[in-house]
């Protein structure tokens, strides 16, 4: 795509209006932007030089999202279904977003979780076009000069990870930019983004996957990963040219390992508008679930004990964005660290010298639990056992780990035991739904991170919320961008968990469900917006927006109206000429 073939002209809002077209005939039908396909009137083919390039019988939009659809369905299976709506947003962004939208709860599966793992790995074999950027040793010294080459689309959010900690596969390699576009595609249909202001960003900084180093089809830097100062220096690097090119754009780091992903997040906390999403993201929808549960059982979160088992970056992300909430609350940072318990795969984690420092906040001084008196009371049956715990979180891949043994445990501690398996995918869940209605004879109240069924208990249907991130880091990079927000502070994704957990209804709570249904997407996430947004305000880091001439001048009111008016709507724009 050239970068002269179209101006985009914005209204007050920074929402894109029309677009400025300085190409005819196969540019204009070869530009994904721009490109209609047979919704090109008979007039505009004339217009723009496209007369004889379609069969002579336009289509409507909405027929187009028909048609869509049903060659979507009649793929084999879903990673054929992804590679068709891939290919289809290769061509023509609109129609594939508005086939997106049309039924997000069914392609959300489809452009990310759980398909998109798949996507990651089969990444070379299935490559068909270029998307987003790939940074290696080669070209990173050049990063300033090929992040120019955007301008002309006034980038907005960048999604940039090093392919290293993917979902629960690990190490993908060149494969991980998968991950950014599903992000993306996310964004502009949580929040609204158009799709041109987005980018997302591989650091090919090599793979240690020996699957990738000897697939001669392998498309990525075929070295193994740079570590110590090489890494160090390469991603500082690449983000000091991402802040001199786009200082108002927000940067998200993605599915980075976990020492990296703490680490590379509080470096440029405030040197780049940026967040970790595994980390803060997943804070923020495990504490929207946690807090749902409080309005059901009618408690205060200052009075629960949490266990999180699993102390990677979305466990520990986890027991931060607790600790946050209970400390806006008027808990003493030590008060609320000791009512929050972390496991990894030794068991409980505990004061040691050795310990990765990432950790290191919630690990637990032995002399102050007096019931650690054998070593297998650091396991996590008996920490449940003995410590007391009411909500009990998983983000440890260990599939079937909440045995029946441990939740009946939390029966004795609590009347409804909040219990949430959030690791991803299906397979490796820490617990089924279904099971544990039946331990708990219903008294349960569950969030997952994969999408469950409903469970069918004493003859009553309940639906399983997904504690999905995709709740949240929309919201939240719409009210950082809609108040020029300087920085991402943690204050603004306790305030996005409220906003989530303000969305669901009264005879939602009444079901004992913890999470909004996905198809509220898009109200979701203008809520969580306004929340981050108001937030920025308050704390005082909000500065005119970078994007809008419509300013909101500190006043929620106006804030509203330009969070709402600089949302795109997948429908085609007027194609002017030049």
């Amino acid at each position: 795509m050239s970068g002269h073939s179209y101006v985009l002209k914005f209204d007050e809002y920074g929402n894109t209006r029309e677009l400025y077209v300085y190409c005819s005939g196969t540019s204009v039908a070869g530009n994904s932007f721009i490109n209609k396909g047979t919704a090109f009137t008979l007039e505009e083919r004339d217009r723009l030089g496209l007369t004889g390039m379609f069969p002579p019988s336009a289509r409507s939009f909405e027929q187009q999202i028909v048609n869509s659809r049903l060659k979507v369905e009649n793929k084999q299976d879903d990673i054929e279904r992804y590679i068709y709506i891939r290919s289809l947003f290769d061509r023509n962004v609109t129609l594939a977003h508005a086939l997106i939208k049309s039924d997000i709860a069914r392609y959300m599966s489809i452009i990310y979780t759980p398909t998109v793992g798949l996507a990651c790995q089969h990444y070379s074999s299935m490559f068909r076009t270029a998307n987003g950027l790939h940074f290696y040793p080669g070209n990173i010294d050049r990063a300033e000069d090929v992040l120019r080459r955007f301008l002309h689309r006034d980038i907005r959010v960048a999604v940039v990870t090093d392919n290293q900690g993917i979902l629960g596969i690990g190490d993908q390699g060149a494969g991980g930019i998968a991950i950014c576009l599903g992000k993306l595609m996310l964004y502009t249909q949580g929040a609204g983004i158009a799709p041109w202001h987005c980018l997302p960003i591989s650091l090919d900084v090599g793979t240690n996957n020996e699957t990738l180093l000897s697939d001669d089809e392998y498309l990525g830097w075929r070295h193994r990963r740079l570590t110590g100062d090489d890494y160090i220096n390469f991603v500082q690097r690449f983000a000091r040219a991402f802040r001199n090119v786009f200082p108002n754009a927000l940067c998200q780091w993605e599915d980075f390992s976990k020492q990296n992903a703490f680490a590379i997040r509080d470096a440029y906390l405030h040197d780049l508008i940026s967040f970790n999403d595994d980390i803060q993201g997943t804070g923020a929808v495990a504490l929207a679930g946690i807090l749902a549960a409080m309005k059901i059982k009618k408690e205060r979160l200052r009075d629960q004990v949490f266990l999180i088992h699993g102390a990677g970056a979305g466990g520990i992300g986890i027991a931060e964005q607790i600790e946050t909430v209970l400390r806006e609350e008027g808990m003493p940072a030590k008060e609320a660290r000791a009512r929050i318990l972390t496991l990894d795969s030794r068991g409980l984690i505990l004061a040691d010298p050795d310990i990765l420092p990432y950790k290191r906040k919630f690990a637990k001084d032995p002399a102050a639990l007096p019931w650690l008196k054998e070593e297998r009371d650091v396991q996590l049956a008996e920490v449940v056992k003995h410590a007391g715990v009411t909500v009990l979180i998983g983000t440890s891949g260990q599939a079937g780990c909440f045995t029946r043994e441990i939740v009946e445990s939390m029966l004795s501690h609590t009347e409804r035991p909040v219990i949430m398996p959030l690791s991803n995918p299906t397979s490796m869940a820490e617990a089924v739904p279904e099971d544990l209605y039946r331990w708990t004879g219903g008294r349960c109240l569950v969030g997952t991170g994969s999408p469950f069924p409903p469970v069918l208990h004493n003859n009553t249907s309940y639906r399983i919320g997904q504690c999905n991130n995709v709740f949240v880091f929309p919201g939240v990079g719409q009210g950082v961008l809609a108040s020029g927000a300087r920085e991402v502070l943690p204050e603004f994704f306790t305030a996005a968990a409220r906003a989530v957990a303000g969305c669901l209804s009264g005879p939602d709570l009444a079901a004992g469900c913890l999470m909004p249904e996905v198809t509220l997407l898009g109200e979701v996430s203008l809520k969580v917006a306004q929340a981050v947004g108001e937030t920025a305000i308050k704390l005082g880091v909000s500065r005119p927006c970078a994007f809008s001439s419509f300013q909101h001048n500190n006043d929620p009111t106006r804030l509203h109206e330009l969070i709402r008016r600089m949302r795109w709507e997948p429908v085609y724009l007027p194609l002017v000429p030049m």
